[in-house]
């Protein structure tokens, strides 16, 4: 509850002091007065968007203030903890609006955001202004207005739940149906392209290895050659170089003693002649392996020719065969089993909205239920609010065939008579514009008995 408020320098006032007790408080004065801005200063307070406008002439910065008795209100008090504050009765809303646009709030003495300022700002207070009443025609507010007032969150909650599951089947089988299906002309051909690929297409290792079996093969003559040179030149009997640097080496090894110099000679021909003699086994085991197969080589250039013609075929390199092959088999596997999958999905659907049906039906019973008891209460408040006889009704309209939401299957329609003897009509053909606000207060009344510690605040509801 609202217990406080100061306003220094803001808009039109200098200083201004408002204690508030428990119960109904107005506030009356001319046309000008500035009632209204009250009203604004309390909206800042509760993470309204600032301007410097609001500042006073001639001033600094405008301050206000705002103490609120939250004993009685646990949202309040929870989230007081939840943020880090102690436990209190008493909430502290500070603000201050400086000449150059800043702005900075504070809840209990500690700096806030001002989204943190609108988050506790809508757990305390609930400010309805001079066009309130235009509200009353939208399905929303009414829809809003009838389900806070009642004691069905649980129903609320369920079928909310459930038109989520129903949308979240329907749009995947939506989906699915603007894929549609594949004929089976074209299936046969997925098929005998995927064939194909399987066939032929080459990961990166093989194909690297079949590019690289070719060139050596296209080479394999001038290889033999080149190695049969090496074999000559390094290893032949008593004038290749393996012979030489032996001859070398038992020449030099009686003197390798008598100096450092012919010592490290020694050991770099030895090392050479080792060097030399394992270069020679490399020679023979790859000259082995060469093979001068004519039909070999054919199979491999035939084997590369045709992974360029599907290439070319598919507009992609060698090496992306394989990426072509496995997106079109999923695309295959996915219109191979359009019809189960669709029939799946639809059965999905139908189970979903069945579900969906059920709780809408038990939740606009809880609706019906709440409405009478509602109109009831407001059709009392009328009275005492000039309008003797006036009559409020709250119709609930359950369809079982309406496109699913998030609020059920129904539809609300508020009818009234503001005088005796006079049928209930639409709202706001029947009622004038003074009738509508003084409605609005007591439907906002007869709503929020024994449902909400939040302070009410009415502008201009006369």
């Amino acid at each position: 509850m609202l217990s406080h408020l100061t306003i220094k320098d803001f808009a039109i006032i200098p200083s201004l002091a408002l204690d508030f007790h428990s119960g109904f408080t107005a506030i009356t004065g001319e046309t000008g007065a500035g009632k209204s801005i009250l009203v604004d200063a309390l909206g800042l307070l509760l993470g309204a968007r600032s301007d410097s406008n609001w500042v006073r002439q001639d001033a600094d910065r405008a301050e206000l203030t705002a103490e609120f008795d939250v004993s009685a209100h646990p949202g309040v008090t929870g989230w007081l903890s939840e943020q880090g504050y102690e436990s209190e009765d008493q909430c502290l809303l500070r603000r201050i609006i400086e000449a150059g646009g800043r702005s900075r709030a504070w809840i209990n003495g500690k700096p806030v955001t001002v989204q943190q300022l609108n988050e506790l700002g809508n757990l305390l207070v609930e400010i309805h202004g001079q066009n309130e009443h235009v509200l009353l025609t939208s399905m929303g507010q009414q829809f809003q207005l009838l389900d806070s007032s009642g004691s069905y969150a649980g129903e609320l909650a369920a079928c909310e739940q459930a038109w989520q599951t129903w949308k979240t089947v329907q749009d995947r089988f939506d989906a699915l149906e603007q894929q549609s299906g594949l004929p089976s002309k074209e299936l046969d051909y997925l098929r005998f392209q995927l064939q194909e690929l399987d066939a032929r297409a080459l990961d990166k290792d093989a194909l690297d290895a079949l590019e690289q079996e070719h060139k050596t093969l296209a080479q394999g003559g001038a290889l033999l050659e080149a190695v049969e040179l090496g074999l000559d030149r390094l290893d032949a009997d008593g004038s290749g170089c393996s012979a030489t640097l032996q001859q070398v080496l038992n020449r030099l090894q009686p003197f390798r003693k008598s100096d450092t110099a012919f010592d490290e000679a020694c050991t770099l021909l030895a090392e050479a002649l080792i060097n030399t003699q394992e270069a020679v086994n490399s020679l023979r085991r790859g000259g082995d392996r060469v093979d001068l197969s004519p039909e070999r080589l054919q199979a491999v250039n035939d084997q590369l020719g045709q992974l360029s013609d599907l290439a070319r075929k598919h507009r992609v390199g060698l090496e992306e065969l394989t990426t072509v092959r496995d997106q079109l088999r999923d695309r295959l596997e996915q219109f191979e089993h359009f019809d189960s999958r669709r029939s799946e999905l639809q059965a999905d659907c139908a189970a979903a909205l069945t579900q969906y049906r059920k709780l809408a039906s038990e939740l606009s019973a809880c609706r019906v239920k709440q409405a009478k008891a509602l109109s009831a209460s407001v059709s009392k408040l009328m009275a005492e609010l000039g309008m003797p006889g006036g009559v409020l009704v709250i119709q609930v309209k359950y369809d079982a065939n309406a496109t699913p939401s998030a609020r059920g299957d129904d539809r609300i329609d508020i009818l009234v008579s503001a005088n005796p003897g006079f049928a209930p009509g639409p709202l706001a053909k029947v009622a004038s514009g003074g009738e509508l606000s003084r409605i609005s207060l007591a439907i906002k009344v007869a709503a929020s008995k024994g449902k909400s510690s939040r302070t009410q605040v009415f502008d201009e509801v006369d």
